[in-house]
């Protein structure tokens, strides 16, 4: 197994999901700063999904003739220049507008970083170097964006997206020396992009990604929609803001952390079974912060929603790997669509309802729709998450890494 490499794209994955979600902790601070409402500031999260969702498919069928090293190269120097820009927008659209250009890159990334990881693991081991490279997505939570929201309240929102333009510099220059040739396949080399573009969308034909779309979507958008306004919900249930705001966003990632690599040792052979597990904790521990519960039990109930969601995208990332071992990119991009229509939508809903007054509503809906995707996953979800590869797949997955 590639660890120098595996840890590069961690790295990469931890710069780009903590520039992501950092509006979440920073709310006050950029809607104070650019003279906006806290509910425009959450819109940056649904405007950044729904460009990712629009081009993720169509960018990634134009890009499958370069380099996988370089493309994700190329992506996150994408993120870097649009981050840099960021950093200093003078107006809240031209925020909105460079958040955008990181969208384009985004899905793009997102859609390769899984078939990379795929190549520079093992044969059979492909679900345990992505829950490694994932390592990234929770310690952007652990650390990323709660050192990112205390940078920010300390020295200015700026700061920190500035910080994280540095940070991603960094991941590039590293990229480019550890990452190994890594050609496009040859069939990918023979289709014409048209082609290309028409396989990507025809894989959501596939019954199990077309199943693995909906869990994601229905999922994310339930999850997001509280997420998105936890520093408003918190500072409702616990009175937290402010460094204690930034102290619970730490703790929030560290259960995260600790249940990934919890996760890690299991998701090549029960991921469902662990999926339904952490759904329902997230359920329960989601819908306990719709009333006002005062301070400790509201951090250990956010602790452990924390814990539930953050481990859930090493499963949903290892599974377009296992389902469409022969279309793995395209399978990826389309899982990534899900995803990004998930926070858009999640977002949104959770701008609504915050407009509208109903702040604590949305718990419910986090809960409501964690248990929607428990009884599909056990209703349907065995042709998505087996139990283990067949040999088949075994097979399949060994030829698309030599090839």
């Amino acid at each position: 197994m590639n660890r120098p490499a595996l840890a590069a794209l961690g790295a990469s994955a931890f710069f780009y999901v903590t520039a992501e979600t950092l509006p979440v902790g920073l709310l006050p601070e950029i809607s104070q700063g650019l003279d906006v409402a806290e509910s425009d500031v959450g819109l940056l999260l649904t405007s950044y999904a729904v460009v990712a969702a629009v081009s993720t498919i169509p960018l990634t069928a134009l890009t499958m003739r370069v380099g996988r090293h370089r493309l994700i190269a190329i992506t996150l120097a994408v993120f870097v220049v649009s981050q840099a820009a960021a950093t200093f927008a003078p107006t809240f659209g031209i925020l909105a507008g460079s958040r955008l250009i990181c969208a384009l890159a985004h899905g793009v990334f997102w859609s390769v970083i899984g078939p990379v990881t795929a190549r520079l693991a093992p044969p059979g081991q492909a679900g345990r170097a992505t829950a490694l490279v994932f390592v990234g997505n929770s310690l952007a939570i652990v650390l990323g964006v709660p050192l990112g929201t205390a940078l920010g309240q300390w020295l200015g929102w700026r700061a920190a997206v500035g910080a994280v333009t540095l940070g991603g510099a960094v991941c590039v220059i590293v990229l480019m020396r550890v990452l190994p040739p890594l050609p496009p396949r040859p069939h990918d080399l023979k289709m014409r992009p048209a082609v290309r573009l028409r396989a990507a969308v025809g894989i959501v034909r596939d019954p199990a990604v077309a199943l693995l779309c909906v869990i994601t979507a229905v999922l994310v958008i339930g999850h997001f929609a509280a997420y998105t306004y936890i520093a408003p919900l918190v500072r409702r249930d616990a009175g937290l803001e402010g460094a204690g705001l930034s102290l619970l966003l730490l703790g929030y990632g560290v259960a995260g952390l600790l249940t990934n690599f919890a996760v890690g040792r299991h998701v090549d052979r029960r991921p469902g079974t662990v999926l339904v597990a952490l759904l329902s904790v997230l359920a329960v521990s989601a819908g306990l912060l719709a009333p006002v519960l005062g301070v400790v039990p509201t951090v250990v109930v956010t602790l452990l929603w924390g814990g539930a969601f953050t481990a859930i995208p090493v499963i949903l990332a290892a599974a377009p790997l296992r389902i469409a071992p022969r279309a793995r990119d395209a399978a990826s991009a389309v899982y990534v669509v899900a995803f990004q229509i998930g926070i858009g939508g999640g977002a949104l809903a959770g701008e609504r309802l915050v407009r509208s007054g109903h702040l604590g509503v949305l718990p419910l809906v986090t809960a409501a729709l964690a248990v929607a995707t428990v009884v599909v996953v056990l209703t349907a979800g065995r042709r998505v998450f087996p139990a283990r590869l067949s040999e088949e797949d075994h097979h399949r997955t060994e030829a698309q890494l030599v090839g």
